[in-house]
């Protein structure tokens, strides 16, 4: 138990209406997006980084755990107190500091929401292209803290493509800056990657310098619908052979694809087994042809009906279909596991395959859809767990489907990060040195194991779980 005169002492650091101890508080930040609860001791929110670090420093003193928190809506368990201590609440820590139109740079703090820090690069003409599902509450610190992708990936890569330089408090309390506002820089160690997805468990991000790019002119939209998911993912691969790099290439499986069609009133045909959604930006003149080019490759690959957005309300009715997924899913069980595996994007329908034959076996319906271009599957194992044995079903179904993405030379995430949830299986994919290297690091950085404790690597299971 942290002890009452640790509390004042973070009161003096922070100020006293930035600390609490309030159940109802305790429990707002004991969760998030995987729905398993473990309650924090006391609840801290930073203004400013000189704050952040006093109380990590005054922390690692007192060998009591830190966990940096943003908007809290992880899928693996990342900001879960599960050794309880202090949930340091960064949300506060919200300002856009520069938008350097010059040199294509912004800096800012990590309590930033992703969408309004894309909003406001939009406005003077430049462009952040990570676009999580989360974008419209999520926050650039929790994003970097798991490299969070996107649709647009396939075209402009993941967070850490656009990480310049960092401001990071060190569990020992010191405050260290990485990289810099300058595009090339390899003086020393590249620090700035070691910080990027690493869960916050080696420092905490205070500050972000991210690289812009110039805000593409236009774009243009267009839904796909094909027989199989061989036509689809095949369509994936000759896209790009035909040296046409889409924005997005998003798919859905004949599974969702029927959730959609119970759920809403979108009219998509039975002979329908699979859809793209794919999307080209940059210049206006280039996007006709482009489409044009791109509907001309796939043409063989059993198309059922195809859908070409010409205004921007056209688009947003496409994009409406896939954004209807998860509102639909619930149709089938009230209860989701969701997970981001990976695999090399050819070898799409082998995994779709195999989560078939996983879902017959195991009695549990599977749902998938996610970012073709690549082989990003969100992979929805949906159960009720009031049935009894349907949660162990589940957790059967989830081992087995990552060994599958692994077997297939894949991954177990894609942009969700290990957290707890998927620490039991991390050995699956990483052979046991190079997680004892990644261990050897931690303790290194971490001597006193403050920062995060508990996720990553399965050192001891966590004992306070309430829910799933």
């Amino acid at each position: 138990m942290i002890e009452d005169r640790v509390v004042r002492i973070l009161e003096d650091i922070v100020g006293k209406d930035n600390v609490t101890t309030a159940k109802t508080d305790l429990i707002t930040h004991s969760y998030d997006a995987t729905q398993q609860k473990f309650l924090p001791e006391v609840v801290v929110h930073a203004e400013n980084t000189e704050q952040v670090a006093k109380v990590v420093r005054r922390a690692n003193e007192e060998k009591i755990p830190v966990l940096p928190r943003g908007a809290g809506s992880g899928f693996t368990g990342g900001t879960l107190p599960v050794e309880g201590g202090i949930v340091l609440v960064l949300t506060k820590m919200d300002k856009i500091i520069d938008i350097d139109t010059d040199n294509l740079t912004a800096v800012v703090e990590p309590g930033v929401v992703t969408a309004n820090f894309q909003k406001a690069v939009e406005k003077v003409g430049l462009f952040y292209p990570p676009d999580p599902a989360s974008q419209a509450y999520s926050t650039l610190g929790g994003n970097l803290a798991e490299n969070a992708g996107g649709p647009r990936c396939v075209k402009y890569g993941v967070t850490k493509d656009y990480i310049l330089g960092l401001e990071v408090v060190t569990p020992q309390g010191d405050i260290i800056k990485t990289g810099g506002q300058t595009m090339k820089n390899v003086v020393g160690y590249d620090l700035t990657r070691l910080f990027v997805g690493a869960e916050g468990t080696l420092g905490i991000i205070t500050k972000i310098i991210f690289k812009l790019l110039p805000k593409p002119a236009a774009k243009k939209t267009m839904l796909v619908q094909f027989e199989t998911i061989d036509g689809a993912a095949q369509s994936v691969s000759e896209i790009i052979r035909g040296k046409i790099i889409p924005t997005t290439l998003e798919f859905m499986d004949a599974t969702t694809i029927d959730c959609v069609r119970k759920a809403t009133g979108i009219d998509i045909p039975e002979a329908c087994k699979a859809v793209l959604i794919i999307e080209v930006d940059g210049d206006p003149d280039v996007l006709e042809d482009q489409a044009s080019r791109i509907l001309k490759i796939i043409e063989p690959l059993g198309i059922v009906g195809t859908r070409v957005a010409n205004t921007p309300e056209e688009s947003e009715d496409i994009w409406k279909v896939r954004r209807s997924v998860s509102a639909s899913l619930r149709k089938v069980n009230p209860n989701k596991f969701n997970e981001d595996i990976v695999v090399p994007r050819s070898k799409v329908p082998d995994m779709i395959r195999a989560l078939e034959g996983i879902s017959q076996r195991h009695g549990v319906p599977i749902v998938n859809f996610g970012h073709a271009g690549d082989g990003n599957i969100h992979v929805n194992v949906m159960v009720d767990l009031k049935i009894e044995g349907m949660d162990k079903k589940a957790h059967d179904a989830i081992e087995e489907l990552f060994q599958a993405a692994v077997d297939l030379g894949g991954s177990l995430s894609g942009e969700h990060g290990i957290g707890i949830a998927k620490a039991p299986y991390l050995g699956m994919e990483l052979d046991q040195a190079a997680i004892a290297y990644m261990q050897t690091i931690k303790k290194a950085l971490d001597p006193n194991g403050i920062l995060n404790p508990g996720k990553i690597f399965l050192e001891k299971q966590p004992n306070e779980v309430v829910g799933h």
